[in-house]
């Protein structure tokens, strides 16, 4: 899921007061690296909850699906939560919500009840709402208008390279003492040692973000105006502006860009230890750290090309054209092959995968500019709708929801590898998106 913020954020910084600080943006630094933590853990624990429960592809991904679908319900009670307590309050008390959500994992791991999980998961999707409403306008109003860009790059990526560290740590911690479970069939005695080894990582995991959201509270971090504009606030013609808003052709064909964006951005990272898990790769838990390596590294190119060597547009359809290409490799590609593994880990010194992992893992390559290329070619022309055209933008985050539900759907039909197909329509819109959809101005 991706957290950095959007072009309203941006725009509503114009009349925020100067507060450029060392202390309080390593604060919120921090705090970006703690969402993608939390975020991007979900591409291990999937696989290893899937081992000890014994699910489907489907059941599987309603351990993201819980986790997503928060934001479709929440980001709305979330910014008005933030217009009643404040930025600083709102992070903390998101981060108190995050806590709660590691401890249910405590009587979830003991009693080894799926739904369990599954309520833990949306309460920390909860959390995580609310922590992003609050530190998103956050990081741009801390600072100079200017230099807002710049920041938000660092966030973004910080938060990326905390979905490399999330699941290395995840296996050094819990997978590394299970890696010879790999492919067997558990007994209760093994089943019972894997569920109870997430609890004391999950409780310090909550201790340290209880303590975090202390330290948040007590913080130096300024409390900033809160100045959301009047067109948030619920309003009789609420319903008026949305229709106004989707009669803006490239704003509503934007919002199911990013739908369709989120969706394989988290079949990308989220899915791909749950798939090397069935071809019996031992290391699993890590393979999220593959993908968000390869995000981490389509940001940098971003950041380095946009728009000096390439437009925002054409960097859309170059990310969408490599993401159908990608697909149809992973569906395609013999997993028994490692000629890319020979080829590129080998000489790195990893341990050699095969071919369609690392397909799937170079995704996230593709995937890294989709979002903050969607953004301002979605809200061009917008005018004084701009604020509601950024409220649909956001409701696309519900795609990291349903895509791994219909990737399960399908896979339980014709297979994990073949699962992978259901990006193949995704790409394809947002490949329309760039070359024809962001151009439209009218029905």
């Amino acid at each position: 899921m991706s957290t950095t913020s959007t072009p309203l954020e941006q725009k509503k910084s114009t009349n925020a007061p100067t507060v450029s600080s060392l202390i309080p943006m390593t604060i919120v630094a921090g705090l970006f690296f703690i969402l993608g933590f939390a975020t991007w853990l979900n591409g291990s624990l999937m696989p290893y909850l899937k081992q000890i429960l014994q699910l489907t592809p489907f059941q599987a991904s309603l351990i993201l699906f819980s986790f997503y679908i928060a934001v479709t319900f929440t980001a709305l009670p979330s910014a008005w939560i933030i217009r009643k307590v404040g930025y600083k309050n709102g992070m903390a008390l998101g981060m108190g919500i995050m806590m709660i959500a590691g401890l249910l994992f405590i009587p979830a791991a003991k009693t080894q009840i799926f739904v369990l999980f599954l309520f833990a998961q949306l309460v920390m999707g909860t959390g995580q709402t609310l922590l992003q409403t609050a530190v998103n306008p956050y990081v741009v109003k801390i600072g100079p208008e200017e230099s807002a860009a710049a920041r938000v790059s660092i966030m973004g990526i910080l938060n990326k390279c905390a979905g490399v560290v999330a699941p290395i740590v995840f296996s050094a911690l819990i997978l590394d003492s299970f890696k010879d479970r790999v492919g067997t069939e558990l007994s209760a005695v093994q089943i019972d040692e894997m569920a109870n080894s997430l609890v004391m990582p999950y409780l310090g995991m909550a201790i340290f973000i209880g303590l975090l959201a202390l330290f948040v509270k007590k913080s130096p971090l300024p409390e900033l105006e809160n100045n959301i504009d009047e067109q948030s606030e619920p309003t009789g013609n609420s319903s008026g502006q949305i229709k106004q808003t989707l009669a803006h052709p490239n704003l509503a064909l934007g919002v199911m860009a990013l739908f369709f964006y989120v969706a394989v951005e988290v079949i990308a990272g989220d899915t791909i230890g749950t798939f090397a898990l069935s071809l019996g790769v031992e290391s699993y838990g890590i393979m999220t750290s593959f993908t968000m390596g390869c995000m981490v590294l389509g940001y940098t190119l971003g950041i380095i090309t946009i728009p000096r060597f390439i437009s925002q547009q054409r960097a859309l359809m170059v990310s969408a054209t490599l993401g159908m290409m990608l697909t149809v490799l992973i569906v395609l590609t013999d997993t028994s092959s490692y000629v890319l593994a020979n080829a590129i880990l080998v000489p790195m010194g990893f341990t050699p995968l095969p071919d369609t992992l690392l397909l799937i893992a170079i995704l996230g390559l593709a995937n890294a500019i989709v979002w903050p290329a969607v953004w301002p070619l979605a809200l061009s022309g917008l005018g004084s709708l701009t604020s509601t055209g950024s409220a649909l933008l956001i409701m696309g985050i519900a795609g990291g929801a349903f895509g791994p539900l219909f990737w399960g759907l399908l896979s339980a039909g014709v297979g994990q590898q073949m699962g992978y197909a259901v990006m193949l329509p995704c790409y394809a819109f947002i490949l329309f998106y760039a070359v024809k959809g962001c151009k439209m101005r009218s029905w």
